[in-house]
């Protein structure tokens, strides 16, 4: 099978939806499948020739909605070379541009929406939400409509998609999502990781590692923090990622106001070895997320036998307390300050068995395999052949092609 990934851009700064699709793309290719990427970026941008899967460049784009006039022309011209089309993501032309190539065509759309209609946004942003209902029953809704298939990576996220629009009609699918399994040198990559950040040496370390937006909570990790730490002169708190410059400095100083600026450091954004040492160097993963689809992050850090430390609203919580992976708490600051306390309880011998389960649960949910086998399966429920718009085995769906 021939597939063709189309998301707005491969830079890596984009987090978790360019990684899940490099991923994906990865196991798909092991399975013997052609995978592509196209993108709305420029093709001159240098992380476009860094990326390591084919990518096909429109852009440059105009706009934060990165409107691209190639992208249709050139949608139409090739769309026959694929046996289906992969959308990830909402709220940018990446969506609209496919529907308006491919809603006649015979080469069907698949969209994954990446949590982008969890109801947390409707309810944080009110003035952009409404913005978006001005263009949601014109763009979105139909994308999500005439779509083969939208594609839920756990049920929480499908449950939450009904909640943002009354006006929502989708063939949904819940299908599975994760990672590829990291490199297993753990010691020689904590070493790396250490090496380069010598003052980490020698402590307790809890990780925060992800884009730095107020949706994460990094806040809250913060100020629980401040109030555990006291007690546990070794435990530091490293945050690494990329973020808006207000946000990390606003995030910065308040750390120096509790007096822990000492004990967290900003590493700014590790790829390659450096993120698998950070993984490795930390004893748990914390987000305390107000809104997280999935999280690839939490996923990664399961595959090298991390324990995560998550609210409840990070969509695979459920998942994560089932299998004893980790802990989860309300996203507040006193639900995360709950939650590291819990692990600070935690025996030795408690702490070595949830280290074992966090590793069982990726082996047993989220290996990038199963989730490409999956996502073969469903492709190929709609392949020329049988109906498009026909049963879908037993994935619940509401709505119609046709329908208003």
């Amino acid at each position: 099978m021939r597939l063709l990934h189309l998301i707005t851009s491969v830079d890596p700064r984009g987090g978790g939806p360019i990684e899940g699709v490099l991923r994906i793309h990865e196991a798909l290719t092991a399975l013997g499948h052609q995978s592509e990427l196209a993108s709305l970026d420029d093709p001159a941008a240098p992380f476009v020739s860094a990326c390591p899967a084919p990518v096909h460049a429109l852009g440059p784009s105009a706009s934060s909605y990165h409107y691209n006039e190639r992208a249709v022309p050139w949608l139409r011209e090739h769309a026959r070379d694929y046996d289906a089309v992969i959308v990830n993501g909402l709220w940018q032309y990446t969506g609209f541009a496919a529907w308006r190539a491919l809603d006649h065509s015979v080469t069907p759309y698949f969209v994954y929406t990446h949590g982008m209609l969890d109801p947390w946004f409707k309810r944080r942003y009110p003035l952009k939400h409404l913005k978006k209902w001005l263009y949601w029953p014109w763009g979105e809704y139909r994308v999500l409509r005439d779509a083969a298939a939208v594609i839920f990576t756990c049920e929480e996220e499908r449950l939450l998609a009904r909640q943002s629009f009354w006006l929502y009609k989708a063939r949904e699918v819940v299908g599975s999502y994760g990672t590829s399994a990291p490199p297993s040198d753990a010691e020689a990559l904590s070493a790396g990781f250490l090496a380069r950040f010598p003052a980490l040496g020698g402590k307790r370390l809890l990780l925060y590692l992800g884009r730095i937006h107020e949706k994460k909570g990094g806040d809250l990790l913060i100020d629980a923090f401040a109030r555990v730490c006291r007690n546990s002169p070794q435990l530091h708190l490293v945050m690494a990622g990329p973020g808006e410059e207000a946000l990390v400095s606003r995030l910065q100083r308040r750390a120096v106001e509790l007096g822990i600026a000492d004990r967290v450091s900003w590493t700014g954004m590790l790829s390659g070895d450096l993120k698998w040492g950070a993984f490795y160097a930390a004893e748990a993963f914390c987000l305390p997320s107000h809104q997280e689809n999935f999280g690839i992050a939490v996923v990664e850090a399961l595959a090298c036998g991390k324990p995560v430390l998550i609210s409840d609203k990070v969509n695979i919580w459920r998942e994560i307390e089932a299998d004893g992976a980790g802990l989860v708490g309300d996203d507040t600051e006193a639900g995360t300050v709950d939650t590291l306390q819990r692990w600070l309880a935690l025996t030795p011998t408690d702490a070595a068995a949830m280290r074992e389960a966090a590793l069982r649960c990726f082996s047993q949910r989220f290996q990038m395999q199963q989730v490409a086998e999956t996502l073969i399966r469903i492709i190929g429920d709609h392949f020329p052949g049988s109906s498009r718009f026909g049963p879908l085995g037993d994935a619940p769906h509401t709505g119609h092609k046709n329908a208003a």
